[in-house]
């Protein structure tokens, strides 16, 4: 278990890390249990990871990001599926980790714009990219078409004529777009409000 303990440690301690692994539901008869999962391919999944981002750091907060969001889903491979989920578990991870890196590149990049004295502290930073990360990722979730036609509304600031033209779809469908991005927008709001 001394392998296991530092990944437990950032879960939590004591009977809380004990109480997520009982409440994993195995999926099928023949199912891994997750330490068996952890010790079984935690080592390979490091070197998989940090083959494919050239930085053994990064592979490690991949690695132990993987095993999170599978405690967190619940649900744990068959044995001989183990090595394909926890792949497929890391490369939306990796995905992630780009698109956060591609965002506070740009960011950071526009802050170097402004003068000193308008700099924003690094705790306004961090909050700032966090905001940018999440709203990104909720952009993500939209079908194509309603995520351009929203950016193309807010950023662009063309009218919906123009959305529809650019898109080849009608107004109709436009108005539809930007009602769908504003209720994905709504909802986020909601659900982080305490």
């Amino acid at each position: 278990m001394s392998g296991f303990a530092p990944f437990l440690g950032a879960f939590g301690t004591g009977n809380q890390w004990q109480r997520a692994m009982v409440s994993i539901k195995q999926q099928g008869r023949s199912e891994v249990p997750f330490d068996t999962l952890y010790h079984n391919h935690h080592s390979w999944l490091r070197r998989w990871l940090s083959a494919k981002l050239g930085c053994s750091h990064t592979a490690a907060d991949l690695a132990h990001d993987t095993y999170l969001r599978i405690l967190a889903r619940g649900t744990t491979p068959a044995p001989e599926q183990s090595r394909r989920f926890l792949t497929q578990v890391a490369k939306g991870l990796v995905v992630d980790h780009y698109r956060r890196r591609r965002i506070e590149t740009a960011y950071l990049e526009t802050l170097s714009l402004l003068p000193e004295t308008h700099a924003p502290s690094p705790e306004e930073q961090t909050l700032t990219i966090e905001a940018l990360v999440e709203i990104d990722t909720l952009l993500h979730e939209l079908p194509d078409k309603p995520r351009r036609a929203f950016l193309m509304c807010r950023l662009d600031g063309l009218s919906y004529q123009d959305i529809a033209e650019a898109l080849s779809v009608s107004v109709s469908s436009v108005e539809k777009y930007i009602a769908r991005a504003l209720l994905a927008c709504h909802r986020a709001i909601s659900e982080s409000q305490p």
